[in-house]
């Protein structure tokens, strides 16, 4: 496996592949993470994975500053699952100069759910993977692909759309999410719990999951019922010491409120939630 800090040391790895398979990360890895490259290897003649923590997508009291950095046991997990180029550029390499240009996503995908609390997010999500996908796929002769996990459902969404909206010769291959043996989402974020709040986390998985239930038996949440559901799974969650920003169910197609004709669609919705507890925030969704 090859680590590179550069975008000429990248290209010049690349420069023998015309189909590269990307997974784009933040670091500090897990089981989540590999399953993407696994996910990744067959699909194109070259594996990379990047490691870069992205300024431009953390507001000024977010973790940008603490989010850990762990590049030495992340390369050798990379490297046990097969990954060919790992990119790991430092802040100067990406970024050598401000980045006065960004992509702005369309506010009535982009300033909804996650959007709404962490204002800016997309369009710094948007950004710095427009800018790692011209660094891995703008000498690519054939079809690339970029591999996600569905856990960053809104997120991935608003780059699938990117990317069409911008012609880019990019496939995006949306990965089921993992989970630990007792349900709980996998992310980067549960190394912030304690023992004490890593065993109440997976509430928000199993309140998710009331919610889509009670979703189905009222008629695939229609207009009129799903306020009082959602209101219901914030209020479960608040018994329990969380702070919920919102438990909701939503269209797949486009994460707005389902109508009637959706609600009772198969599998058109999806019930999507984040909420913070202690001083972790976790996020989490469930298609049904």
């Amino acid at each position: 496996m090859k680590l590179v800090h550069t975008i000429d040391d990248l290209r010049a790895a690349l420069a023998s592949h015309a189909s590269p398979a990307f997974v784009p990360t933040m670091g500090n890895l897990h089981e989540g993470h590999l399953n993407l490259v696994r996910t990744a290897r067959p699909l194109g003649d070259v594996t990379v994975a990047s490691i870069f923590v992205n300024r431009l997508q953390f507001a000024p009291h977010e973790d940008f500053d603490t989010y850990p950095r762990t590049l030495e046991a992340d390369c050798a997990k990379l490297a046990e699952v097969g990954c060919d180029i790992v990119f790991a550029p430092a802040e100067k390499d990406l970024y050598p100069e401000p980045q006065v240009f960004k992509v702005q996503p369309p506010a009535e995908l982009a300033d909804i759910l996650e959007g709404h609390f962490r204002p800016g997010f997309f369009t710094g999500v948007c950004t710095v993977v427009m800018k790692l996908f011209q660094c891995v796929f703008a000498r690519s002769t054939a079809q690339g692909y970029a591999v996600f996990g569905k856990k960053d459902y809104q997120q991935q969404m608003i780059i699938r759309r990117m990317v069409e909206q911008f012609a880019m010769p990019v496939t995006i291959v949306g990965e089921e999410t993992r989970r630990a043996a007792d349900g709980l989402a996998l992310s980067s974020r549960n190394g912030y719990l304690s023992e004490t709040e890593r065993a109440e986390a997976v509430q928000l998985s199993l309140t998710l999951r009331d919610l889509a239930r009670d979703a189905l038996a009222a008629g695939g949440a229609l207009p009129e019922h799903r306020a009082g559901l959602e209101q219901r799974a914030m209020d479960a969650l608040r018994a329990r010491g969380w702070a919920p920003d919102y438990m909701t169910v939503r269209r797949r197609l486009d994460l707005q409120p389902p109508t009637a004709a959706d609600a009772v669609a198969p599998q058109s919705l999806v019930v999507l939630g984040a909420a913070r507890l202690g001083k972790t925030r976790l996020i989490d969704n469930f298609e049904i």
